[in-house]
């Protein structure tokens, strides 16, 4: 996983609530075998009509919103199922940094897990920043978002923080603790298998 480094972008205002993971991801696109890949897929009941032509009136058919690495979205983003796809979807699609009210439990630690930086703010302040037009700096080290017109700080756990700051997955985490667990298991009494 990449370490997270200080987003500008503009943002991609997504005026929904309770968006769930198969309207994130739907199911029949759940068969690729790798984490790439699926952002072509995201959203894509909302995105292409029946023959797969884009629906103009959707946000991510706007050319506009070309590029844009923040998606400012409604209350429980994220709800429903618990694929790990849907983070994998928006990843892949080029969104860095995810801000809503509040997140499904399950899909924020998905989140994290794959190098995705998920803010709660409160919905007063997500709806300003749905309404900007200009590009925002979304600073993880200082926990600050800037606008041109104010800086808002955020909230997050010190350890999530630091595994985003050092791109660090599970694997990586448990890398870090190689040489205790090379000692522990040359010191345990437990028969070796190989």
């Amino acid at each position: 996983m990449d370490s997270f480094k200080n987003v500008t972008s503009i943002v991609t205002p997504l005026d929904k609530v309770n968006v769930d993971t198969d309207q994130i991801v739907p199911k029949q696109f759940l068969k690729l075998i790798q984490k790439s890949g699926f952002g072509k897929f995201l959203f894509f009941d909302w995105r292409y009509d029946e023959n797969e032509n884009k629906k103009p009136d959707f946000v991510l058919n706007d050319s506009k919103y070309d590029g844009s690495k923040i998606l400012v979205t409604g209350d429980n983003f994220g709800c429903g199922s618990s694929r790990e796809h849907a983070v994998w979807a928006l990843l892949d699609y080029g969104f860095s940094v995810i801000i809503a009210p509040s997140f499904a439990d399950i899909f924020f630690s998905n989140c994290f897990k794959n190098g995705i930086l998920p803010i709660s703010l409160d919905e007063k302040t997500v709806e300003k920043l749905q309404q900007e037009t200009r590009p925002i700096e979304v600073d993880l080290e200082k926990q600050t978002i800037k606008t041109l017109s104010e800086e808002i700080s955020f909230e997050i756990d010190p350890h999530k923080k630091k595994i985003l700051l050092e791109g660090l997955d599970d694997i990586a985490q448990t890398l870090q603790y190689e040489d205790e667990i090379t000692e522990f298991e040359k010191n345990s009494k437990i028969p070796s298998v190989l």
